[in-house]
Protein backbone atom coordinates (compact mmCIF):
# COMPACT_ATOMS: atom_id res chain seq x y z
CA UNK A 1 0.00 0.00 0.00
CA UNK A 2 1.28 3.28 -0.48
CA UNK A 3 -0.02 6.88 0.66
CA UNK A 4 1.07 8.80 -3.25
CA UNK A 5 -1.26 8.09 -5.90
CA UNK A 6 -3.27 5.07 -4.52
CA UNK A 7 -5.97 5.25 -1.88
CA UNK A 8 -5.35 3.93 1.10
CA UNK A 9 -6.82 1.34 1.14
CA UNK A 10 -7.71 0.72 -2.23
CA UNK A 11 -9.73 -2.26 -1.81
CA UNK A 12 -13.49 -0.17 -0.27
CA UNK A 13 -16.54 -0.10 -2.47
CA UNK A 14 -17.03 3.69 -1.91
CA UNK A 15 -21.56 3.19 -2.34
CA UNK A 16 -21.27 -0.46 0.37
CA UNK A 17 -19.21 2.01 3.13
CA UNK A 18 -21.68 4.95 2.62
CA UNK A 19 -24.48 2.14 3.34
CA UNK A 20 -23.13 1.05 6.27
CA UNK A 21 -22.39 4.29 7.48
CA UNK A 22 -26.10 5.42 7.39
CA UNK A 23 -27.50 1.64 7.76
CA UNK A 24 -25.05 0.26 10.55
CA UNK A 25 -26.60 -0.74 13.63
CA UNK A 26 -27.32 2.24 16.44
CA UNK A 27 -25.09 0.21 19.11
CA UNK A 28 -21.16 -0.53 19.56
CA UNK A 29 -19.90 -4.05 19.38
CA UNK A 30 -18.50 -5.42 22.69
CA UNK A 31 -15.12 -5.57 21.19
CA UNK A 32 -15.41 -1.92 19.95
CA UNK A 33 -15.90 -1.01 23.80
CA UNK A 34 -13.12 -3.52 24.72
CA UNK A 35 -10.65 -1.56 22.34
CA UNK A 36 -11.93 1.71 24.00
CA UNK A 37 -11.38 0.82 26.89
CA UNK A 38 -7.82 -0.40 26.74
CA UNK A 39 -7.12 3.21 24.19
CA UNK A 40 -8.51 5.67 27.09
CA UNK A 41 -5.79 3.77 29.52
CA UNK A 42 -3.30 5.69 26.99
CA UNK A 43 -4.81 8.89 28.02
CA UNK A 44 -2.74 8.57 31.36
CA UNK A 45 0.91 9.25 29.40
CA UNK A 46 -1.09 12.49 27.89
CA UNK A 47 -0.05 15.25 29.77
CA UNK A 48 -2.24 17.97 28.51
CA UNK A 49 -5.61 18.52 29.64
CA UNK A 50 -8.30 19.13 26.95
CA UNK A 51 -10.96 21.56 27.43
CA UNK A 52 -12.83 20.84 24.78
CA UNK A 53 -13.06 17.28 23.11
CA UNK A 54 -14.97 15.33 20.30
CA UNK A 55 -16.10 11.82 19.96
CA UNK A 56 -16.58 11.25 16.30
CA UNK A 57 -18.82 8.38 15.58
CA UNK A 58 -19.88 7.20 19.10
CA UNK A 59 -22.61 5.21 18.61
CA UNK A 60 -20.22 2.29 17.23
CA UNK A 61 -17.43 3.32 18.66
CA UNK A 62 -17.97 2.45 22.44
CA UNK A 63 -20.22 3.87 24.81
CA UNK A 64 -18.20 2.30 27.79
CA UNK A 65 -15.04 4.15 26.19
CA UNK A 66 -16.92 7.56 26.10
CA UNK A 67 -17.83 7.37 29.63
CA UNK A 68 -14.48 6.46 31.22
CA UNK A 69 -13.03 9.48 29.03
CA UNK A 70 -16.06 11.83 30.30
CA UNK A 71 -14.95 10.49 33.75
CA UNK A 72 -11.59 11.50 32.87
CA UNK A 73 -11.84 14.94 32.11
CA UNK A 74 -14.85 15.59 34.27
CA UNK A 75 -14.60 19.51 33.36
CA UNK A 76 -13.98 19.05 29.84
CA UNK A 77 -16.94 20.17 27.49
CA UNK A 78 -17.92 17.16 25.03
CA UNK A 79 -18.76 17.14 21.57
CA UNK A 80 -20.42 14.35 19.87
CA UNK A 81 -19.84 13.97 16.08
CA UNK A 82 -22.36 11.76 14.42
CA UNK A 83 -23.33 12.58 10.44
CA UNK A 84 -26.59 11.47 10.28
CA UNK A 85 -29.87 12.41 11.80
CA UNK A 86 -30.93 9.28 12.66
CA UNK A 87 -27.71 8.48 14.36
CA UNK A 88 -28.42 12.04 16.50
CA UNK A 89 -31.95 11.51 17.75
CA UNK A 90 -30.58 8.05 18.79
CA UNK A 91 -27.56 9.91 20.95
CA UNK A 92 -30.09 12.17 22.25
CA UNK A 93 -32.76 9.19 23.28
CA UNK A 94 -30.14 6.52 24.93
CA UNK A 95 -26.33 7.82 24.94
CA UNK A 96 -26.66 11.69 26.80
CA UNK A 97 -28.04 10.80 30.43
CA UNK A 98 -29.80 13.67 32.48
CA UNK A 99 -26.62 14.76 34.32
CA UNK A 100 -27.03 14.52 38.26
CA UNK A 101 -27.13 17.93 40.41
CA UNK A 102 -23.66 17.73 41.69
CA UNK A 103 -22.30 17.41 38.06
CA UNK A 104 -24.13 21.14 37.70
CA UNK A 105 -22.41 22.62 40.15
CA UNK A 106 -19.61 25.33 39.15
CA UNK A 107 -16.29 24.17 39.91
CA UNK A 108 -12.93 26.32 39.46
CA UNK A 109 -15.43 29.11 37.62
CA UNK A 110 -16.68 26.23 35.15
CA UNK A 111 -20.13 24.41 34.87
CA UNK A 112 -20.03 21.07 33.47
CA UNK A 113 -22.85 20.27 30.87
CA UNK A 114 -24.63 17.72 29.29
CA UNK A 115 -22.39 16.66 25.40
CA UNK A 116 -23.22 18.65 22.20
CA UNK A 117 -24.31 16.40 19.21
CA UNK A 118 -23.35 17.70 15.60
CA UNK A 119 -22.75 16.52 12.95
CA UNK A 120 -19.17 17.77 12.30
CA UNK A 121 -19.85 19.97 9.55
CA UNK A 122 -19.83 23.67 11.07
CA UNK A 123 -16.49 23.46 12.00
CA UNK A 124 -15.18 22.18 15.31
CA UNK A 125 -12.08 23.42 17.19
CA UNK A 126 -11.04 21.00 20.14
CA UNK A 127 -8.09 19.93 21.98
CA UNK A 128 -9.31 16.28 21.40
CA UNK A 129 -9.93 13.98 18.91
CA UNK A 130 -11.28 10.42 19.61
CA UNK A 131 -11.67 7.98 17.28
CA UNK A 132 -12.66 4.12 18.41
CA UNK A 133 -12.51 1.37 15.79
CA UNK A 134 -13.82 3.81 13.09
CA UNK A 135 -10.99 4.57 9.82
CA UNK A 136 -10.82 0.96 8.65
CA UNK A 137 -14.23 1.58 7.52
CA UNK A 138 -13.85 4.84 5.60
CA UNK A 139 -13.69 4.84 2.18
CA UNK A 140 -11.63 8.20 1.78
CA UNK A 141 -9.43 7.73 5.20
CA UNK A 142 -7.32 10.67 4.28
CA UNK A 143 -9.88 12.69 3.78
CA UNK A 144 -11.87 11.72 6.91
CA UNK A 145 -8.38 12.58 8.66
CA UNK A 146 -7.80 15.69 7.54
CA UNK A 147 -11.10 16.51 9.03
CA UNK A 148 -9.99 15.75 12.25
CA UNK A 149 -6.78 17.99 11.73
CA UNK A 150 -8.44 20.37 10.95
CA UNK A 151 -10.87 20.12 14.13
CA UNK A 152 -8.40 20.10 16.37
CA UNK A 153 -6.63 23.47 17.62
CA UNK A 154 -2.84 24.07 17.33
CA UNK A 155 -1.03 21.42 19.53
CA UNK A 156 -4.03 19.82 19.91
CA UNK A 157 -4.18 15.39 19.57
CA UNK A 158 -5.52 12.81 18.11
CA UNK A 159 -6.71 9.55 19.71
CA UNK A 160 -7.69 6.80 17.32
CA UNK A 161 -7.77 2.85 17.18
CA UNK A 162 -8.83 0.68 14.07
CA UNK A 163 -8.67 -2.98 12.57
CA UNK A 164 -4.80 -4.13 10.88
CA UNK A 165 -4.47 -5.89 7.57
CA UNK A 166 -3.84 -9.34 10.28
CA UNK A 167 -7.48 -9.45 10.90
CA UNK A 168 -9.66 -12.33 10.16
CA UNK A 169 -6.70 -14.06 8.72
CA UNK A 170 -7.57 -17.69 9.31
CA UNK A 171 -11.16 -16.68 7.66
CA UNK A 172 -9.56 -14.68 4.44
CA UNK A 173 -7.20 -17.76 4.08
CA UNK A 174 -10.14 -20.12 4.20
CA UNK A 175 -12.19 -18.18 1.25
CA UNK A 176 -9.06 -18.43 -0.57
CA UNK A 177 -8.20 -22.18 -0.32
CA UNK A 178 -11.74 -22.77 -1.57
CA UNK A 179 -11.81 -20.34 -4.64
CA UNK A 180 -14.07 -17.64 -3.30
CA UNK A 181 -14.34 -14.34 -3.59
CA UNK A 182 -12.16 -12.13 -0.70
CA UNK A 183 -13.44 -12.60 2.51
CA UNK A 184 -13.18 -8.76 3.36
CA UNK A 185 -11.40 -5.64 2.30
CA UNK A 186 -7.66 -4.88 2.48
CA UNK A 187 -7.33 -3.46 6.14
CA UNK A 188 -4.03 -0.70 6.26
CA UNK A 189 -0.71 -1.17 8.09
CA UNK A 190 0.21 1.26 11.23
CA UNK A 191 2.92 2.07 9.03
CA UNK A 192 0.57 3.43 6.26
CA UNK A 193 -1.33 5.28 9.19
CA UNK A 194 1.33 7.12 10.05
CA UNK A 195 2.53 8.62 6.97
CA UNK A 196 -1.41 9.62 6.23
CA UNK A 197 -1.19 11.31 9.53
CA UNK A 198 1.71 13.44 8.47
CA UNK A 199 0.59 14.22 5.09
CA UNK A 200 -2.51 15.81 6.74
CA UNK A 201 -0.83 17.92 9.37
CA UNK A 202 -0.19 15.82 12.43
CA UNK A 203 3.38 15.85 13.77
CA UNK A 204 5.46 12.55 15.44
CA UNK A 205 2.27 10.52 15.45
CA UNK A 206 3.12 7.28 17.70
CA UNK A 207 1.65 3.73 15.98
CA UNK A 208 1.16 0.55 18.19
CA UNK A 209 -0.95 -2.35 17.63
CA UNK A 210 -2.09 -6.04 19.30
CA UNK A 211 -3.27 -9.40 18.44
CA UNK A 212 -6.34 -10.21 19.88
CA UNK A 213 -7.32 -14.01 19.30
CA UNK A 214 -11.60 -14.40 19.70
CA UNK A 215 -13.00 -17.94 19.96
CA UNK A 216 -16.07 -19.13 19.51
CA UNK A 217 -17.96 -21.99 20.41
CA UNK A 218 -19.94 -22.48 17.14
CA UNK A 219 -19.46 -21.59 13.91
CA UNK A 220 -23.27 -19.30 13.99
CA UNK A 221 -22.00 -17.49 16.80
CA UNK A 222 -18.73 -16.60 14.60
CA UNK A 223 -20.58 -15.54 11.74
CA UNK A 224 -22.92 -13.25 14.21
CA UNK A 225 -20.17 -11.20 15.82
CA UNK A 226 -18.55 -10.28 12.54
CA UNK A 227 -21.61 -8.61 11.16
CA UNK A 228 -22.15 -6.86 14.38
CA UNK A 229 -18.33 -5.61 13.91
CA UNK A 230 -18.88 -4.34 10.47
CA UNK A 231 -19.24 -5.61 6.46
CA UNK A 232 -17.18 -6.86 3.71
CA UNK A 233 -16.66 -3.75 1.77
CA UNK A 234 -14.37 -4.86 -1.35
CA UNK A 235 -15.56 -4.66 -4.73
CA UNK A 236 -15.01 -7.93 -5.83
CA UNK A 237 -16.83 -9.75 -3.00
CA UNK A 238 -19.95 -12.29 -3.07
CA UNK A 239 -22.28 -10.37 -5.75
CA UNK A 240 -26.18 -10.11 -4.57
CA UNK A 241 -27.89 -12.02 -1.72
CA UNK A 242 -27.12 -15.85 -0.75
CA UNK A 243 -29.81 -18.40 0.22
CA UNK A 244 -30.03 -20.83 2.89
CA UNK A 245 -28.18 -23.75 1.27
CA UNK A 246 -25.17 -21.39 0.98
CA UNK A 247 -25.62 -20.57 4.36
CA UNK A 248 -25.08 -24.07 5.06
CA UNK A 249 -22.16 -24.59 2.84
CA UNK A 250 -20.22 -21.63 4.79
CA UNK A 251 -21.37 -23.00 8.30
CA UNK A 252 -19.78 -26.39 7.32
CA UNK A 253 -16.59 -24.07 5.59
CA UNK A 254 -15.80 -22.45 8.71
CA UNK A 255 -16.27 -25.72 11.32
CA UNK A 256 -13.82 -27.55 9.27
CA UNK A 257 -11.82 -25.61 7.71
CA UNK A 258 -10.88 -22.58 10.44
CA UNK A 259 -8.05 -22.97 13.35
CA UNK A 260 -9.14 -24.06 16.73
CA UNK A 261 -8.09 -24.10 19.96
CA UNK A 262 -6.79 -27.07 22.48
CA UNK A 263 -10.53 -27.28 23.43
CA UNK A 264 -11.92 -26.97 20.23
CA UNK A 265 -13.02 -23.72 19.39
CA UNK A 266 -12.99 -21.91 16.40
CA UNK A 267 -10.66 -19.30 16.80
CA UNK A 268 -10.22 -16.13 14.47
CA UNK A 269 -7.40 -13.10 14.96
CA UNK A 270 -8.21 -9.30 15.39
CA UNK A 271 -5.18 -6.77 14.42
CA UNK A 272 -5.76 -3.71 16.62
CA UNK A 273 -3.99 -0.08 15.71
CA UNK A 274 -3.76 2.40 18.07
CA UNK A 275 -2.62 5.65 17.31
CA UNK A 276 -2.42 9.20 18.00
CA UNK A 277 -0.85 12.71 17.30
CA UNK A 278 -0.34 16.13 18.30
CA UNK A 279 -1.67 18.56 15.14
CA UNK A 280 1.99 20.55 14.21
CA UNK A 281 2.00 24.24 14.41
CA UNK A 282 1.08 26.34 12.14
CA UNK A 283 4.29 27.22 9.30
CA UNK A 284 3.78 30.24 7.49
CA UNK A 285 6.52 30.58 4.61
CA UNK A 286 8.78 34.00 4.30
CA UNK A 287 7.69 36.15 1.02
CA UNK A 288 7.47 39.55 -0.01
CA UNK A 289 4.05 39.48 0.99
CA UNK A 290 2.44 36.74 3.09
CA UNK A 291 -1.22 35.92 4.58
CA UNK A 292 -1.99 34.22 7.53
CA UNK A 293 -5.07 33.63 9.53
CA UNK A 294 -5.32 35.35 12.58
CA UNK A 295 -5.45 32.22 14.85
CA UNK A 296 -2.47 30.79 12.75
CA UNK A 297 -0.53 34.20 14.11
CA UNK A 298 -1.81 33.95 17.81
CA UNK A 299 -0.59 30.09 17.45
CA UNK A 300 2.68 31.01 16.34
CA UNK A 301 3.52 34.16 18.76
CA UNK A 302 2.37 31.77 21.84
CA UNK A 303 4.35 29.10 21.01
CA UNK A 304 7.15 31.57 20.53
CA UNK A 305 7.93 30.68 16.82
CA UNK A 306 8.63 32.37 13.98
CA UNK A 307 7.78 31.71 10.50
CA UNK A 308 10.07 29.42 8.22
CA UNK A 309 11.53 30.33 5.02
Amino acid sequence: MTTTSTPVPPTIDPVAAERWRLHAPAQSPWLHDEIGQRMEDRLQWIKRQPEIWADWTPLRGGQAAQARVLARYPQAAAVLVEQTESGRAVLRDRLVPDLPWWRRLPTAGKRVTAPRIVDGSEGLQVDLVWSNMQLHMAARPQALIQQWCDSLVPDGFLMFSCLGPDTVRELRALYARLGWPVAGHELTDMHDWGDMLVQAGFAEPVMDMERIVLTYDTPERLLAELRELGRNLHPARFAGLRGRQWRERLLAALSEGLTRTEDGRLALTFEVVYGHAFKAPPRVPLAGTSSIKLDDMRSLLKAGQKPVR
